[in-house]
């Protein structure tokens, strides 16, 4: 059995496997995609190697990396994926983060291919989790354009679409991280199907409040964007008010020959 200095260390290890597995059963992931991280103390993180299944790591391919990215793990031959430096500029920016997710998940990658934000306030729970969700510029995979695409919005979300590519979610901790993943593409998934039958219906303005007032009465941690709702209900009624003078006005022109040279 490989040696960890605690047993935090060792814990965190097999939280990271157990999600990997997670993302690999569910189909968020295919072949070697997907990268997780963790905060293992104030300047190291345990990182997922590259060129291994999620669906089949041990604890002991992680690697202890430091905020540089830098490899701090002896006596491995296993390399952290290039992807690490999207998970860099994460912790960076964000200390309240300690957990970091990046996966395929086919509605949500969906989404941000055909270049559409989850930003409308269409159902309860992801309201609730996750708020507006963004789209970051399309960037080549592992290249330093990726943090750069998404260095506007993580002070903001705590759930990013990566055009073209995935998508990225931050927690408190390794499952909440996850969890944010799957309340994604759940989602992506609820809306994606309301479209095929013709419609989706967004929350009011006053029902995204009261959701609102309860995520901070649950004290709910991490960032989220407000999301789209309804037109308030006078503003709609306004509108269609106008809409019948201005037709009402063009009619009785029409009816009465005014206008014509």
């Amino acid at each position: 059995m490989a040696y960890y200095k605690t047993l935090q260390e060792r814990k965190l290890r097999q939280e990271i496997v157990e999600m990997g597995r997670r993302l690999w059963q569910r189909g968020f992931v295919a072949a070697n995609d997907g990268n997780i991280s963790a905060r293992l103390g104030e300047n190291i993180l345990l990182t997922t190697p590259t060129g291994v299944s999620k669906g089949f790591m041990t604890p002991e391919m992680l690697l202890r990396v430091d905020l540089e990215g830098n490899v701090l793990s002896r006596d491995t031959a296993w390399r952290p994926s290039s992807e690490l430096k999207m998970h860099l500029e994460v912790y960076r920016q964000r200390e309240d983060v300690a957990a970091v997710v990046h996966a395929h998940p086919p509605y949500s990658t969906a989404f941000a291919v055909a270049g559409i934000p989850l930003d409308q306030c269409a159902l309860a729970e992801a309201v609730f989790t996750l708020g507006s969700v963004p789209i970051a510029p399309y960037a080549t995979p592992s290249t330093q354009g990726i943090p750069e695409s998404i260095r506007p919005l993580v002070q903001h979300s705590d759930a990013i679409l990566l055009a073209n590519h995935g998508a990225l979610t931050l927690g408190t901790e390794v499952l909440a991280a996850y969890f944010r993943m799957e309340t994604l593409e759940h989602a992506a998934q609820i809306i994606f199907l309301s479209r095929q039958l013709g419609q989706t219906e967004t929350l009011s303005r006053e029902e995204v409040e009261k959701l609102m007032v309860l995520r901070e009465k649950a004290g709910v941690p991490g960032r989220i964007t407000p999301c789209r709702t309804q037109p308030d209900s006078v503003q709609a009624g306004e509108l269609e008010a106008v809409v019948r003078e201005i037709t009402r006005a063009v009619l009785e022109r029409l009816r009465t020959g005014e206008g014509e040279e």
